[in-house]
């Protein structure tokens, strides 16, 4: 696996803290998210970098590992134990303050796949294969039922079910679809991130949605019937006499499906804004005017 300077791609130096790796990453999520960048390609590699550079420096532990071991951070634990092994097997014959190059090759070697002279000679360690990383991007509407679909990671075709009311940012793993182990290790898991892109008229917060619905001015004062869109259809609302600007009303069971609960759904919450007529013939005028008479 190739080195990925994870400070370079976030554009700090590796004496930074944790408040200023913060600051960058979000700097650069805003810069190249995909709903600022549609159909660029490029934004969209960049921004997946920004985001599995700052996975790790954002975590303390991680970041020290991928200090020390830089590519083979996810490594560490397993390395340390074999060096421990090694300077055990070794104590007979050498210091383990003498543990040299050539062992740290040997272990490398022996943990990607290498033929060490080591390895044949005494057991050969397993390790567990590499954890994948994935972005999946969709519409608001693809989550609200629950669907399979068909994923093609390192050229392999992975079916996976998506769970109605997943959320954006999400994460999900797919048990042993991660790298192949070695020397009989078990394989590394795949971990995918959801970016849900909001393209409808409805506002999300978890499992409940918000709409803001027009209601003309003889509506709101004399009360009346009213169809109003819901995420899966319309819903006709009485409309009560004297209804103010702003006013909120709850459609219960009307929101978003609720993160792998079958048939539990949130609230859909309507706010109602009052529409003034425009251009007013000469009568209307003259019928409002007699009407605020009326009220004085």
């Amino acid at each position: 696996m190739a080195f990925i300077d994870y400070y370079k791609i976030l554009g700090v130096s590796k004496n930074a803290t944790e408040a200023d790796i913060k600051k960058a990453y979000r700097k650069l999520a805003r810069k190249y998210h995909p709903d600022l960048n549609p159909n660029d390609k490029v934004a969209e590699k960049k921004f997946k970098e920004i985001n599995e550079a700052n996975e790790v420096l954002s975590n303390t532990e991680n970041r020290k590992k991928y200090d020390n071991y830089g590519e083979h951070w996810q490594h560490a634990e397993e390395y340390e134990k074999t060096k421990q092994q090694y300077q055990r097997q070794n104590s007979n014959q050498r210091a383990s303050s003498q543990y040299s190059q050539a062992d740290f090759s040997d272990f490398f070697e022996n943990m990607f796949g290498g033929t060490s002279s080591r390895s044949r000679g005494s057991g050969q360690v397993r390790f567990r294969g590499q954890d994948f990383n994935a972005e999946l991007q969709l519409d608001l509407k693809d989550v609200y039922a629950t669907h399979k679909r068909t994923l093609t990671v390192n050229n392999k075709n992975i079916r996976i079910t998506i769970p109605a009311g997943i959320e954006n940012g999400q994460t999900i793993k797919i048990k042993g679809h991660g790298g192949p182990g070695v020397n009989g290790g078990p394989n590394g898991d795949l971990y995918i991130q959801f970016s849900i892109v909001n393209h409808s008229k409805f506002k999300r917060d978890k499992d409940n949605l918000y709409l803001t619905v027009d209601l003309d001015l003889y509506k709101a004062l004399l009360g009346g019937e009213l169809m109003v869109d819901t995420f899966d259809g319309k819903v006709k609302l009485n409309i009560k006499p004297e209804t103010q600007n702003g006013t909120t009303v709850k459609l219960k069971g009307k929101g978003f499906p609720r993160y792998k609960k079958e048939g539990q759904y949130g609230d859909l919450y309507i706010t109602f804004q009052i529409k003034l007529p425009e251009n007013l013939t000469a009568q209307e005028k003259t019928h409002f005017q007699e009407l605020q008479k009326l009220r004085k």
